[in-house]
């Protein structure tokens, strides 16, 4: 048999990704790579060629009579090596998903019920990304994301996963039981200099409670949530915290919340793009976020 003349691989996989959308926007997402990098491949693909495939329209891409003879020859051959490879493997081809959320949700919240998506989808292989910066959900970085603020996000869908109610929080070795007492412990803050937006902070716990000789910049200072619990805890002062995110520590005892005022922050929302709300792999692990107990949805 002679030598084979293929063109690139990945332009032919680029190509029939965007024929069958007739778009390269949505061939970007399925195939998690930029639009603009699909149209170089196109573009690549037919200057190899010496042939146009596409009809280039303002919001759609029309593939010509070239181009739908070898988008039919693709799609079947991809087809085919796609249901070889899963039968002679002996098992479903495995989907890898990122998701995005803050390093505290990751540990204090989620981790302890990933077991609940292995056991329906044990082809999925989540991976956690966790960062306090929003990071963009276009399925390189992240596909999807857990996230604080108004639930207004272009693009994406926003479904609301847990309130954020700040209280403040000690160890009960403490013995605190009166605001007046508060100038008498350290303050523990949590500040992350990359966060998009701080959380509540005791300068505006501070502006409803109106403690007199409360130095709200004095104290401990931790860049990573859990680690300001964990200093909690360890009855080394008192922490204003999420609420939803230490009610093990004060279902348990090991923290208890002495006194008012809460304060309402942006609650957590489960976000996804739009455009990828159908995809198999996102509903998944969407539902499994939404089952996960504390959420409101399993409340």
């Amino acid at each position: 048999m002679g030598r084979r003349w293929l063109p690139s691989l990945s332009a032919l996989r680029g190509f029939e990704a965007a024929a069958r959308h007739e778009s390269a926007k949505q061939a970007a997402e399925e195939l998690s790579v930029t639009a603009t990098a699909i149209s170089h491949q196109v573009r690549a693909l037919e200057e190899s060629l010496g042939v146009s495939l596409f009809v280039r329209k303002p919001r759609q891409l029309e593939l010509t009579p070239q181009g739908r003879e070898l988008q039919q020859v693709l799609e079947t051959a991809f087809d085919n090596i796609s249901n070889t490879l899963e039968r002679i493997s002996g098992s479903p081809c495995r989907q890898a998903i990122t998701l995005s959320t803050t390093p505290a949700v990751a540990v204090r919240w989620l981790l302890s019920w990933v077991c609940m998506l292995r056991d329906a989808h044990p082809d999925i292989d989540l991976r956690i990304h966790a960062s306090h910066e929003p990071v963009a959900l276009d399925g390189v970085t992240a596909d999807i994301a857990i996230r604080y603020g108004d639930g207004r996000w272009p693009g994406l869908v926003a479904e609301k996963l847990l309130d954020n109610t700040f209280i403040p929080a000690c160890s009960p070795h403490l013995a605190l039981n009166d605001p007046a007492q508060l100038p008498q412990h350290s303050l523990i803050h949590f500040r992350n200099q990359a966060a998009a937006s701080a959380p509540i902070d005791w300068a505006a716990w501070q502006k409803q409670a109106n403690v007199p000789g409360l130095d709200v910049s004095a104290g401990l200072v931790f860049t990573d949530e859990t680690h300001a619990v964990s200093a909690a805890v360890g009855a080394q002062g008192v922490a204003l915290m999420s609420r939803q995110l230490i009610e093990d520590e004060l279902r348990e005892g090991r923290l208890v919340q002495p006194f008012g005022p809460e304060l309402e922050g942006k609650p957590f929302f489960l976000v996804y793009p739009e455009s990828r709300k159908n995809d198999p792999t996102i509903r998944a692990v969407r539902d499994w976020v939404m089952a996960v107990p504390g959420g409101l949805c399993s409340l």
